[in-house]
């Protein structure tokens, strides 16, 4: 039987189709297995997808009329089939004909999705071409040769103007154009520059290798080149750390095969950002000392009061431990966003039971917050190799956040399920929810979002920690939500493999 599957495993990875299995016993219908071709489609790895519900593939594109279909196929547990725009991980639109079938068990239940996916973006691309071909030749040619001129010009006034360095290559890695402000930047002239081989440009100072790699081998694939890094030193202007953007453009006619590269010179920024970083770390420890000391005279005050203390007395002494504590937490915390930010934090991997940390963390929070209902659905029966500390302050976090954004809801509601090879944690509040344009942003540091900074205290601290400790330990940590609606933030850790789960 173990063989048996295993030739199953093989042959669904073999297919050219993208599948994936959804489990429609848990909340929110999970993907919990995916094969290779998906995440070939799709552009996201095994443990991007795993835990997901597939509606994260239309990203803000919701207002196609097929999600509906697909919302009504699974709750009528029937199957069915869609043509749906889809987006892979870096924001490429493609057309997904998807055929979607419940899996049924002996008793007639339905406890399972399978979902096949094909690409058909060339075949919509050519059915469209198909109907444009039916326009007046003359009509078409015209408005080509108008709309290349246009965007030609157009092209032309943004790489003059723009306040960043941009270049224009050839298929050879030829410069055809460079803007004003590469010239100033770099301190070369037009005729230094346009017509050479971007490698040869003044004394060979941008023939770095790691750029002529990205450049030579990516490019060709059509794979951009992303906020790639560079640090190097010129002669005249000194050392530079640059942020490249290089892009393959696809024109018809003259203007097929161009590269843009953009060039953003970050050296001012990441100095900045260094001396900020160095300042949070030397204030944050020259704070916990004067702070421990306080806390210590605190405790022995309280040890040593007067048998007739007055009550006043003895709450203002209470109140006074109460805000050293919140103080101490705040301190913590940046101690240990310096240490993210220096690549200094330490992980002290051992196995542990994730559901004995998740009922203590809810047991602790449940006393300390009475008047919220925290309900815990789920048991996993897994145990995780990781740093236990560091994913109960996790667990800890969002749920304190889950109380915290929820002060007219009472109900904390938190689910824990297997998916895959992974375990799956969810915590969902009934609180004022996350816009749109704050979420791509709430797991930066110190980011807070402009509807709650003013009503809630906080550093904008807490997702970051939890968001670096949760992809240290191979997992992923999102947020889905609607303002006003509340928030479901969720996670996943990979199960540690043992003998009987292998």
């Amino acid at each position: 039987m173990h063989n048996n599957i295993e030739i199953y495993l093989q042959a669904l990875n073999s297919a050219n189709s993208g599948i994936i299995i959804t489990d429609n016993t848990q909340p929110d219908n999970p993907i919990i297995y995916c094969n290779k071709a998906f995440e070939i489609i799709t552009g996201y790895s095994h443990n991007e997808i795993i835990g997901h519900n597939c509606r994260f593939l239309q990203q803000e594109d919701r207002n196609q009329e097929e999600r509906q279909i697909i919302k009504d196929c699974i709750s009528q547990e029937k199957e069915c089939k869609v043509e749906i725009r889809n987006y892979k991980k870096n924001g490429t639109l493609f057309w997904n004909e998807l055929y979607i079938s419940p899996v049924r068990n002996s008793d007639n239940e339905v406890t399972h999705f399978i979902g096949v996916q094909n690409d058909i973006t060339e075949r919509k691309r050519a059915e469209n071409e198909l109907r444009e071909e039916k326009l007046s030749v003359e009509k078409k040619i015209k408005l080509r040769t108008k709309e290349l001129v246009d965007k030609e010009a157009f092209l032309s006034s943004i790489i003059q103007t723009v306040r960043e360095s941009l270049l224009v290559l050839d298929n050879d890695y030829k410069v055809l154009s460079a803007n004003t402000h590469f010239l100033n930047s770099f301190k070369v002239t037009n005729e230094d520059t346009v017509g050479k081989l971007l490698f040869e440009l003044g004394n060979h100072q941008w023939d770095i290798p790691s750029l002529k790699d990205l450049l030579t081998k990516i490019l060709p694939t059509n794979n951009p080149v992303i906020d790639y890094e560079v640090e190097h030193t010129f002669p005249f202007i000194g050392r530079k750390i640059m942020l490249l953007n290089a892009y393959r453009i696809e024109f018809e006619g003259q203007y097929k095969d161009r590269i843009l590269i953009a060039i953003e010179d970050i050296t001012d920024k990441k100095e900045l950002d260094r001396r900020k970083d160095d300042f949070l770390s030397i204030a944050s420890h020259e704070l916990k000392t004067p702070l421990t000391t306080i806390k210590g005279l605190v405790q022995l005050l309280q040890r040593m009061m007067p048998e007739n203390s007055t009550e006043r007395y003895i709450s203002t002494l209470d109140k006074i431990s109460i805000h050293v504590d919140r103080l101490n937490e705040l301190i913590n915390g940046l101690l240990d966003t310096s240490k993210i930010q220096s690549g200094n934090i330490e992980i002290h991997k051992e196995p542990f039971e994730i559901d004995k940390i998740l009922k203590d963390t809810i047991e602790t929070l449940s006393i300390s917050h009475p008047k919220h209902n925290i309900k815990l659905e789920g048991i996993t029966k897994t145990t995780i190799m990781g740093d236990d500390l560091q994913v109960t302050q996790v667990i800890n976090n969002l749920i304190s956040n889950a109380v915290k954004y929820s002060p007219n809801s009472k109900n904390i509601d938190i689910y824990a399920n297997k998916v895959g090879s992974y375990v799956k944690i969810s915590i969902k509040d009934y609180g004022v929810g996350i816009n749109n344009q704050d979420k791509a942003k709430i797991f930066n540091r110190f980011f807070r979002a402009g509807n709650i900074q003013k009503k809630f205290p906080g550093l904008g601290i807490g997702l970051y920690i939890s968001h670096e400790i949760i992809a240290n330990h191979n997992g992923t940590l999102w947020v889905e939500s609607e303002p006003g609606q509340g928030s479901t933030f969720s996670f996943t850790l990979p199960i540690m493999k043992t003998n009987d789960n292998e």
